[in-house]
C-alpha cells in the first residue's frame, strides 16, 4: 500500500490517503500526495517538508530525506503511547518486531521471506473462501470450533484449505485455524525480540478483530490499537519531518 500523511503545527492529522501499490511507484507517489494536499486544502509550497519511507521511499521524487520504516513506525507509535516498549506491525508483505525507548528503536526483528505472518497469508486465501478479507476476522470469531493449518507456506496452506473444504469442515472453523497459524508466526517474532507490556500493534492487519483476539489470548498481555494503525510508519515520518 502507498499512504500520505499530513499533518499541522500541533502534530494533528490534516489529511491521509491509502491507496494499493502498482507498477509505476512515481506517478502513483504523486497521485497520493495531490489528493493528500485537495483533501488538507493546501498547496505543495506550504508543506515545509518530506519524508519518504517504507520500501518505496526511494522512488518519491518531491522526499526531502528517505528514513527507514522502522524508525518511523517507532516514533509513530510513541506518539500514542510513550510509554510503549514493544510494537507489532503485521502489514501485508512483512511482520515487525519493534523493541523500543522513548519512541527510539533499540532492537528490531523481521518476518522471513514467506507470506505466512502477513496479511497477504489472509488475501491469499480470501477468495478461496469466498470470504471477504474485511469479514475474515468476524467470520472467524463467529465459532469455537477450529482446525489446525499445520503449513507455514501459503501455498500449502492453501492445498490444506482444499482438502479440509473437501472434507466438509466449516468455513469459520477453517478461519479461525488459519487466524491461529497467522499469530502462531506473529509470536514467534514477540519471542525473538522479548515480550513487554503493554503490546503495541500497528499496520492494517491488526484492525482484524480474530488477530487481536488471539494475540492477547497467547500473551497474557493487554492489547493496545492506535486509532489508525494502518497509517503508524506514514505518521510517523510526518512527525520526525515536523519535529526533527
Amino acid at each position: 500500500m502507498t499512504k500520505v500523511v499530513i499533518i499541522d503545527r500541533n502534530d494533528e492529522i490534516c489529511a491521509s490517503v491509502i491507496k494499493h501499490t502498482g507498477a509505476e511507484h512515481r506517478r502513483l507517489a504523486n497521485t497520493v500526495m495531490e489528493e493528500a494536499l485537495e483533501q488538507a486544502g493546501v498547496s505543495f509550497d506550504e508543506i515545509s517538508y518530506v519524508i519518504a519511507t517504507g520500501y518505496g521511499r526511494i522512488t518519491v521524487p518531491f522526499a526531502d530525506r528517505q528514513i527507514t520504516e522502522l524508525t518511523c513506525h517507532a516514533r509513530g507509535v510513541y506518539h500514542y503511547v510513550p510509554s510503549a516498549k514493544l510494537a507489532i506491525d503485521i502489514g501485508g508483505q512483512d511482520a515487525k518486531g519493534l523493541k523500543m525507548s522513548c519512541g527510539k528503536l533499540l532492537d528490531f526483528v523481521m518476518s522471513d521471506k514467506c507470506a505466512a505472518g502477513t496479511g497477504r497469508f489472509l488475501e491469499n486465501t480470501s477468495s478461496r473462501l469466498a470470504v471477504q478479507v474485511e469479514r475474515m476476522g468476524d467470520e472467524a470469531l463467529s465459532t469455537s470450533e477450529e482446525v489446525s493449518i499445520s503449513s507455514t507456506c501459503t501455498v500449502f496452506a492453501e492445498s490444506e484449505i482444499v482438502s479440509l473444504l473437501a472434507h466438509g469442515v466449516p468455513v469459520p472453523a477453517i478461519l479461525r485455524g488459519l487466524h491461529r497459524s497467522l499469530v502462531k508466526r506473529v509470536l514467534a517474532l514477540i519471542r525473538s525480540v522479548g515480550l513487554e507490556n503493554p503490546l503495541m500493534l500497528s499496520g492494517g492487519v491488526v484492525k482484524n478483530p480474530a488477530i487481536r483476539y488471539m494475540l492477547a489470548e497467547e500473551t497474557g498481555e493487554e492489547i493496545i490499537l492506535p486509532e489508525f494503525p494502518q497509517l503508524m510508519g506514514a505518521y510517523g515520518a510526518a512527525l520526525i519531518a515536523l519535529n526533527d
